[in-house]
Formats: C-alpha cells, structure tokens, sequence
C-alpha cells in the first residue's frame, strides 16, 4: 500500500491514529476516544471501525497489542491496537499537512480576528 503514503488520509482513519496516539485501546476504546475528541461528531460504527482498522493494520500503521491482564475473564478476549513506528510518522505527517492548511486559513482570515466569521458575513 504503498500510494496510500501519499494520499490523505480518511478523516476517521486520521482520528483513529490520533486515538492511538497515546495509548493502546481496543475497538470500544477507539470509538469512545473518536467520539470525544470529535465532540461527538464523529461516531464510527463497527463495521467502519474494523474495516478501518484492517486497512491501517495492512498498511503497516497499527498492529495488534497485548492487552492489560484482567485475571478472570477469560471471556473478555478484547484485541488491542497501537501505533507501529510507520503509524506515527503518518500520523505527524498528516498533522502538519492539516496545521499547513490551517495557518493558510488563519492568515486569510477566514474566522475573522476573533475566531468568528469575518464582518462581510455576519449580517
């Protein structure tokens, strides 16, 4: 998967990496760590979730990881997920692609000086 590279990422494959960037979680913890730091925008369903995760796995983003111990809870067979080395640098790659793209917007002044919209558009 070479091309993917240099591609953009997916905003929820970005998101995920970021979730990642931490600490290791399991599917549930991903999507919980993905809601929240979206502010609740950004809800990823299981099935984009583990189809994401296959891909950046295959991509060499992420690999599975050993879980906590949870002595007596055999049924909780939770896999884990972390960043692998080619995972964080995408991860800082994609950042600085986006703060590019931000710092662009903030010296056109696209929020106007406060933050809010510019002048013209505030009516």
């Amino acid at each position: 998967m070479h091309g993917m590279r240099d591609s953009l990422l997916k905003p929820q494959w970005f998101q995920i990496l970021l979730a990642l960037a931490d600490k290791d979680l399991h599917g549930l913890g991903i999507q919980r760590e993905v809601l929240s730091q979206t502010d609740d925008k950004m809800r990823l369903w299981p099935r984009m979730l583990y189809g994401s995760l296959q891909s950046l796995s295959e991509a060499g983003w992420i690999e599975e990881r050993e879980g906590p111990d949870a002595p007596g809870l055999e049924e909780d067979r939770r896999r884990f997920y972390g960043l692998t080395e080619a995972g964080r640098e995408r991860l800082a790659e994609e950042t600085r692609r986006l703060e590019s793209y931000l710092r662009l917007a903030q010296e056109r002044r696209v929020l106007g000086a406060e933050g809010g919209l510019p002048e013209a558009e505030q009516g």
